[in-house]
């Protein structure tokens, strides 16, 4: 994939702030022309950052008629979290092997360091936005310990997927407590080095959304 040059760069960063802010609104049909013109970009970078922000999974792009912003539905949360449940489990099992050696100790004081700063972000009321970042964070960790390219391209491309995912299912009262539980759990078997118990945690805490959509 090329480079995206500055502009489009730009463009891409000022819509990106704007899908996740909520500044931009689902159901609502948005026109290249106007928006290029809203944020100063010329069209040919927007078009290009627009491009690139339906390959991520944040737009839908309608042909001659403009674009609007991805709403999540059952099969894309489905599929997202059966790839997640893939990468994330594979990653587990291998952590879990090496969680002796110093790049595994790194990777669990990591992951703890991330755990303290989701439950900081509840202690004085939640602040779902940070939650929801911290815990992004903890499993971007795991799947960048095991610097495949190719898997963090994958999970880069699901974040914005992930993120409707967890807005939904965290909406649901004491759906922010258990998430807690779940991590505190999975890293308790990360620390004993039991990969088959590190994996059943994921596998079931990764599911967790659509048991939810089943009842």
């Amino acid at each position: 994939m090329k480079e995206k040059s500055f502009l489009q760069q730009q463009a891409y960063d000022t819509i990106k702030s704007s899908i996740l802010s909520g500044e931009m609104e689902p159901n609502r049909l948005y026109s290249e022309t106007k928006l290029s013109a809203q944020i100063g970009i010329s069209r040919t970078p927007v078009r290009e950052a627009l491009q690139c922000l339906s390959q991520d999974g944040y737009i839908t792009v309608i042909p001659s008629k403009g674009f609007m912003i991805r709403q999540l539905n059952d099969k894309d949360m489905k599929d997202s979290i059966e790839i997640r449940c893939a990468i994330e489990g594979f990653c587990t099992n291998m952590v879990a092997s090496q969680i002796d050696t110093e790049k595994g100790r790194q990777l669990l004081h990591s992951l703890e360091q991330t755990l303290s700063d989701m439950e900081e972000s509840l202690e004085n009321g939640v602040q779902l936005e940070h939650f929801i970042d911290s815990d992004h964070q903890f499993h971007l960790l795991l799947v960048g310990y095991m610097e495949n390219d190719e898997f963090n391209q994958i999970f880069q491309r699901l974040l914005y997927l992930i993120r409707l995912t967890s807005q939904d299912a965290l909406a649901v009262e004491g759906r922010i407590q258990g998430t807690m539980e779940e991590h505190r759990n999975y890293l308790h078997a990360l620390r004993n080095g039991d990969g088959s118990r590190a994996y059943q945690l994921m596998m079931e805490h990764l599911l967790m959304p659509l048991k939810m959509h089943e009842k």
